[in-house]
């Protein structure tokens, strides 16, 4: 029989007292009324932390599985050129074949890879660059052949000019997050964040790898896990489908429009062939400066320390919730670059020290990816639609001619002046850069 509201009340209460007497500490506190039953947490609560950005990056469906890939295969870039030199050097006895292969096969590259980033934006990445990426491997089999059982000089040239259809690893997964992230401007920056700390991070191990293998077991041992390395990581990349970015094909009627023609693509083409100088030329003087030193074995590690400036810079960078243009941060980051890149010249020239010039390219390093990660982002930018795997390997040929030139003027100024002198030409180079940012504003819409 239906009770009366009062005792469904009064039996109510009753439960209620005895539930409060029994439940423990933190247990909900139950109030009753005739006709309402609300349950009230006093307890404890932890509070919620939603996941960082690049949990959030990474979460996304195929994201993860595409930057392990890449990763393995953009670890040999940091390898080949080192593991040659190596082979090279160790076999024929002459540092200056060596260097004069390397030379070949970077020309080649600064020819060949703009076409081959053409071909990947009109065909797709995986059609286009597993083929590359074989042909690659075998010249740098071929190059290990020849070193191997004393061909003539001019097959070493021959060989290492192959590996140039090596596709730009770093520039396909670019484009990927590109394409993922085309509505999300805030994560597409932490994802271009993610990716320059990967090249710091990849070109901060490989050449420590490289020399690890060729010293400990024979001279090939590098140039081999590195072809090794970059097949299995582009077939893992080129597996991930789900987000390989759509195949431009071939177009009709008008033609689009070139990146190096695009609006505002010379200046930053420019101002990569600067950065490029500042590093090669950071390179070749570190290395004389610590020979000078009676510390050439420490010359590897000193380099890798700015690398890991760069790297720690570039996550941290990508953490940032920016606002406004990057073309507004773009002179700033460039100023800041060539403010820091005084110190390594200040630490070489009144202390003379190899601890104190570690000290001083780590901090300067760290202005580096924040000024590279505003640099590709322009890039992708101002790249036209359907060619930006071909844009922004322009950039990187740029870097790498930028490289040579630096390599060049760094290693002139450490014969005919000395090795700490050598230290003013980065800090040159990035001022030029900083004056073109300056000057060479855009004066069209961006792409």
């Amino acid at each position: 029989m239906p009770q009366p509201p009062a005792v469904n009340a009064r039996n109510a209460g009753n439960a209620s007292n005895a539930t409060h007497a029994s439940r423990p500490r933190h247990a909900p506190l139950l109030t009753v009324t005739a006709d309402t039953l609300v349950a009230v947490d006093f307890g404890p609560r932890g509070r919620y932390r939603p996941p960082g950005p690049y949990r959030r990056l990474f979460a996304r469906p195929g994201t993860l599985a595409f930057t392990l890939g890449n990763l393995v295969a953009r670890l040999p870039m940091g390898m080949f050129s080192v593991s040659a030199v190596l082979m090279i050097a160790g076999s024929r006895g002459s540092y200056a074949l060596a260097g004069a292969v390397t030379a070949t096969g970077l020309a080649a590259t600064a020819v060949v890879a703009p076409w081959t980033a053409r071909l990947v934006d009109r065909y797709g990445q995986a059609r286009v660059a597993v083929p590359a990426t074989v042909f690659a491997a075998l010249g740098s089999l071929a190059l290990l052949l020849c070193v191997r059982h004393d061909a003539p000089d001019w097959t070493l040239f021959a060989a290492y000019a192959a590996t140039a259809t090596m596709p730009n690893t770093g520039g396909m997964s670019r484009a990927r997050w590109a394409h993922l992230l085309k509505d999300d401007a805030e994560s597409l920056h932490t994802a271009n964040s993610f990716e320059q700390a990967a090249d710091e991070l990849c070109f901060m191990l490989g050449p420590v790898l490289a020399a690890f293998l060729c010293g400990t077991f024979f001279p090939e041992a590098g140039t081999l896990a590195g072809a090794v390395l970059l097949v299995t990581g582009v077939l893992v990349f080129a597996a991930q489908r789900s987000t390989e970015p759509p195949a431009r094909g071939h177009t009709g009627g008008r033609r689009a429009t070139s990146p190096v023609r695009a609006p505002g693509m010379p200046g930053l083409l420019a101002v990569c062939l600067a950065m490029g100088a500042v590093f090669g030329s950071t390179e070749v003087v570190t290395l004389a400066f610590a020979d000078a030193e009676g510390h050439r074995t420490a010359a590897g590690a000193v380099l890798a320390l700015q690398a890991a400036g760069s790297c720690a810079a570039g996550l941290w960078y990508g953490r940032l919730g920016l606002s406004g243009p990057a073309e507004h941060r773009y002179p700033w980051c460039i100023a800041a670059m060539t403010a820091l890149l005084t110190l390594p010249l200040l630490a070489a020239s009144l202390t003379g020290s190899l601890l104190a010039l570690s000290v001083a390219l780590l901090i300067s390093g760290m202005a580096t990816a924040p000024t590279m990660i505003t640099n590709m982002a322009l890039v992708q930018r101002r790249t036209p639609p359907g060619r930006l795997n071909e844009g922004m390997t322009l950039a990187v040929t740029a870097l790498l001619g930028g490289i040579a030139c630096g390599s060049a003027i760094g290693g002139w100024l450490v014969e005919h002046l000395s090795p700490a002198a050598g230290f003013g030409a980065p800090v040159t180079a990035a001022a030029v850069a900083l004056l073109i940012s300056l000057t060479a504003r855009p004066t069209g819409r961006a792409v």
